[in-house]
């Protein structure tokens, strides 16, 4: 197989072995992996710069860390400490663990240190450039230059939560979803320890929450929830919530800040997400915790697998390889925590969020809250 040498421009017609759609971790992992393998694999992206349009917060678990060499320089100061509140703000729980359980990346130079990492791996990575559709196995792409027909063997879904592969290959597609958005801003300094601090309260966040991430070094300020039940809208919410958010009272804001915002599938893994001409990953696949949220580990360890499957299929030239890569096989795992996601969506005024921290103040539920909080599972590992 021939490495690539072209790294942002394509002609009017190419080949690869592996087109992989989205720059995100999930598209950037599966790439990198397959390159390395040997494999010529094409990343398009629409963004012209990986550093703009973040649409996560960043907040890596304790697992991830272990497991995958992520650039320390480009993670925040490890957290410890989470404060949970009720709507009226008073009389809050403190969980406070005996090892770092987060940090939070600089999600822009994060991501360009990881395309960086793939394009020295092989990859060839074509930013500016947007996927749209496909004849058999041509995929056409609307770039900087013009359209492009590439004809490639296998095509990789990391394009996010509403995902066009996942549509054009006639996989299943997230319907469970919640929207969030968010302020984020350099601080110039702060005496407090790292913290977490997580509001239960159904008018700023219906079905989830509203956060402040306060490492020391930079601020995250955002809500999320179920857009229907947003009164005000998501925007308005946030400035509402942005105003008294608690861990900000020291905090001095500057006007710029960074917003962000997006989609977030809370429905599980999809079922059906491979078949024989291709497969998704990250939020794609619904790769995303039902209950916290939290994409990021879901999506390294989906991302790891796919990539083993596409090697495998490559390498034996057997499309139906790809059969392997079950999602009802993965979804049993999320029983449990698809059972609270259902749970917490019925939590739809502020007076049974209130009426909830009566437990949550009990040694009983300090300790349910740190197992979700600090435990140590982390995506469910697949059979290979």
């Amino acid at each position: 197989m021939t490495k690539p040498t072209d790294t942002d421009r394509l002609g009017s017609t190419a080949r690869t072995d592996v087109l992989v759609v989205g720059a995100g971790l999930a598209g950037l992992h599966t790439a990198t992996f397959l390159a390395r393998q040997g494999h010529d694999v094409l990343l398009i992206d629409r963004r012209n710069s990986l550093a703009a349009a973040v649409r996560t917060t960043g907040i890596f678990v304790r697992k991830t860390l272990d497991d995958f060499p992520l650039p320390p320089e480009h993670l925040g100061p490890p957290i410890r400490r989470v404060v949970l509140y009720p709507p009226d703000l008073r009389r809050p729980v403190t969980l406070v663990s005996g090892r770092d359980e987060f940090r939070v990346g600089d999600m822009g130079p994060l991501y360009t240190a990881t395309a960086a990492t793939a394009t020295a791996a092989g990859v060839r990575i074509v930013l500016g450039t947007r996927y749209a559709g496909r004849q058999g196995d041509t995929f056409h792409l609307l770039g900087r230059d013009g359209p492009t027909a590439v004809r490639a063997r296998f095509v990789v879904g990391a394009d996010g939560a509403r995902s066009s592969v996942a549509r054009d290959l006639a996989l299943d597609r997230n319907r469970h979803l919640l929207v969030g958005a968010e302020e984020v801003f350099e601080l110039a300094g702060h005496d407090e320890p790292p913290t977490f601090h997580c509001v239960l309260d159904p008018s700023l966040a219906p079905g989830y929450l509203a956060w402040v991430v306060n490492d020391g070094q930079h601020a995250h300020v955002g809500v999320a929830g179920y857009a229907d039940r947003f009164p005000g809208g998501l925007r308005r919410t946030l400035q509402r919530f942005s105003a008294s958010a608690p861990g900000m009272t020291a905090v001095n804001r500057p006007e710029a800040v960074e917003r962000r915002g997006g989609p977030i599938p809370v429905g599980g893994v999809l079922r059906r997400i491979g078949c024989p001409d291709g497969l998704l990953v990250g939020d794609a696949a619904g790769a995303v915790s039902p209950l916290t949220a939290g994409g990021l580990d879901p999506c390294l360890r989906l991302s790891e697998f796919a990539a083993e499957i596409l090697d495998h299929a490559l390498r034996t030239g057997r499309p139906t390889a790809l059969s392997a890569y079950d999602g009802a096989a993965l979804r049993a795992a999320f029983r449990g925590r698809l059972t609270l996601r259902r749970g917490l969506a019925q939590v739809r005024t502020p007076t049974m969020a209130q009426a909830a921290f009566t437990l949550l103040r009990t040694p009983v539920g300090r300790a349910a809250a740190s197992r979700v909080l600090f435990g140590d599972k982390s995506f469910p590992t697949p059979a290979r």
